[in-house]
C-alpha cells in the first residue's frame, strides 16, 4: 500500500497550513493568509528546526497544522462506505493512525522549508455558504508555482479544512483509493494494522 502522496508535493501544503490561533469570524481566505505567516514565521525564527531538531519539528507539525483539520469529516470521507460498517472501535483506531501518518510526513516537510511564498487568489462566497475553496499557488524560485486548493467546512464561526487539491490530486481522494483496495482485500482491521506498522516504521 503506497503511502506516500505527500512525499513530493507536501510542502507545498506545509508552507500556507493554519496555525492553533482560531481567528474566528475571519473570511477563509483571510484566515490563510493570517495564519500562512505564522507557521512560516515560526520556522524562520527557530535555529533548532532550521538545523533538524526532530522534536521541535514534531511539534510545531502537532500545534500548527493538525489542529485545524476535521479529521472526523476527512476520515468519513476517505473511508466511504467502509466508514458505515466500520465499528467505532475501527473507526477510532482509524483516526488515530490516519492523523499520525499525516503528522510525521508534514514533520518530515517542515524540516524542508526552503524560503517558498504563497499567492492567495481572490475568492468568491456568499454569507450564507458552509462549504468553500480557497485557492493559492506556491511561488518557487526557478520553479512553475504550485496550484493548491483548500476545501473548508464552516464549524461554528471558524473554518476547518476536510480536503486539500495539490496541482488537482486530491487527499481525499488519493488516500480513498489507496485505503479501498486495502480494505477490499483485508477489511478494516487490516487496514489499521498496515497503517499502524507504517507509523511504527516511520518512529524507527
Amino acid at each position: 500500500m503506497n503511502l506516500n502522496f505527500f512525499n513530493k508535493r507536501i510542502l507545498a501544503f506545509i508552507l500556507i497550513s493554519f496555525s492553533t490561533v482560531v481567528f474566528a469570524g475571519l473570511a477563509p481566505d483571510e484566515l490563510v493568509r493570517k495564519t500562512s505567516d505564522d507557521v512560516i514565521s515560526a520556522i524562520k525564527n527557530d535555529k533548532d528546526i532550521q538545523g533538524g531538531n526532530k522534536e521541535k519539528i514534531f511539534k510545531i507539525a502537532e500545534e500548527k497544522i493538525l489542529p485545524n483539520f476535521d479529521f472526523e469529516k476527512i476520515s468519513r470521507l476517505v473511508l466511504g462506505k467502509a466508514w458505515r460498517s466500520a465499528t467505532e472501535e475501527q473507526k477510532t483506531n482509524f483516526k488515530s493512525e490516519f492523523r499520525a501518518l499525516l503528522l510525521r510526513t508534514y514533520s518530515v516537510a517542515l524540516s524542508k522549508y526552503k524560503d517558498q511564498g504563497i499567492d492567495i487568489k481572490p475568492m468568491r462566497m456568499q454569507p450564507t455558504d458552509e462549504i468553500v475553496t480557497v485557492k493559492t499557488e506556491i511561488v518557487q524560485t526557478g520553479a512553475q508555482p504550485i496550484k493548491v486548493d483548500y476545501a473548508l467546512a464552516k464549524d461554528g464561526d471558524s473554518w476547518l479544512v476536510f480536503d486539500i487539491v495539490i496541482e488537482g490530486v486530491s487527499l481525499v481522494t488519493n488516500y480513498r483509493s489507496q485505503f479501498a483496495s486495502e480494505i477490499k482485500a483485508g477489511g478494516m482491521n487490516s487496514l489499521n494494522e498496515k497503517l499502524a506498522e507504517k507509523n511504527k516504521s516511520n518512529k524507527d
